[in-house]
């Protein structure tokens, strides 16, 4: 599957004596509940602990997620950001949302993260229970800018769906639509994101609801046409709720940057997370099976950052 991508703004201010310039980066991420905040947050975790020794200094604020990450890289305002796979793919290629501005050709990745399936949670007393319900129903579809709304845009374009077929599209961020779900203030909530979420707990715990599985001919088609997407499987027990494991699909987490963050700074980032990688994977859930190999190589459509790849290269990954 694929992963996300993270945004970092860069400054040099000069310390004292003799010591070199800091440099300042900060890795856009995502909704305060989601995994997203979470890389970003692990990343800038080792990245400071060797502050001393490169004099880079990391933080790791919430944005609006995967698009807004992608177009702040591309206007300079971020250095590096986490993306789904798909939205990194099109925003390197100018296509879809990214169709107008055209093709980021300084887009890179860096490494790819953990897997995310498109996730759907609905009320135990909505009457859902397959995709094609949500239809009439009130269905948070998530904030514009976000990764999770593109995709559940993708999703209903393939059904020929628009936001007039449910009786309410709500637009809340992520950190909000559990706790609108609970309040009954919609019926469903879609969150492409890795798992185990801490929103997706939410839902579960507060209130009575189950996941929902997204399968059918027109999702058989994204997965079968589209290397950016693949089958996914929720496992069964994770959340209260859902006892058997959930069919969907999904993407992946990517970390991106673009050639104007050189290349010492990202060297340095990628060191600090590949040189402490168990600690990494000790940090959140979702990061216990990430293998290096995989990350260095799946769901990565912008070529490599320079910096990643000499990392790499010293590593005889490459």
């Amino acid at each position: 599957m694929k992963r996300l991508a993270i945004a970092a703004v860069t400054a040099g201010v000069l310390c004292t004596g003799t010591t070199q310039a800091e440099t300042f980066v900060t890795i856009g991420t995502g909704g305060q509940t989601g995994v997203y905040y979470a890389v970003g947050q692990s990343i800038c975790k080792l990245v400071n602990r060797g502050g001393e020794e490169h004099n880079i200094k990391c933080t790791a604020p919430s944005t609006g997620g995967s698009v807004a990450n992608l177009n702040a890289i591309k206007v300079g305002e971020m250095d590096m950001g986490v993306a789904q796979s798909d939205w990194q793919y099109h925003a390197y290629n100018g296509t879809s949302k990214f169709e107008d501005q055209g093709a980021n050709g300084d887009l890179r990745a860096v490494f790819s993260v953990h897997p995310e399936p498109f996730t759907v949670v609905a009320r135990a007393d909505s009457g859902i229970e397959t995709f094609a319900d949500l239809k009439g129903k009130r269905v948070n579809i998530g904030n514009p800018g976000s990764g999770s709304r593109g995709t559940m845009e993708v999703v209903m374009n393939a059904l020929g769906w628009t936001k007039d077929d449910f009786s309410l599209a709500a637009e809340l961020k992520s950190a909000e639509q559990a706790a609108a779900m609970c309040d009954n203030n919609v019926d469903a909530i879609v969150f492409t994101v890795g798992h185990p979420s801490g929103t997706i707990k939410e839902a579960t715990t507060s209130c009575d609801a189950k996941l929902i599985p997204v399968t059918g001919a027109e999702v058989d088609t994204l997965a079968s046409e589209n290397d950016y997407y693949a089958k996914a499987i929720i496992p069964g027990g994770m959340y209260n709720g859902t006892d058997t494991d959930t069919e969907t699909f999904g993407v992946g987490a990517t970390f991106v940057s673009s050639t104007n963050t050189d290349e010492e700074t990202i060297y340095q980032i990628v060191k600090a997370v590949f040189d402490n990688f168990d600690r990494f994977k000790k940090l959140h859930p979702a990061f216990a099976n990430l293998k290096e190999e995989d990350m260095i190589v799946n769901n990565l459509s912008a070529p490599l950052h320079d910096g990643a790849a000499r990392y790499y290269k010293e590593r005889g990954w490459l």
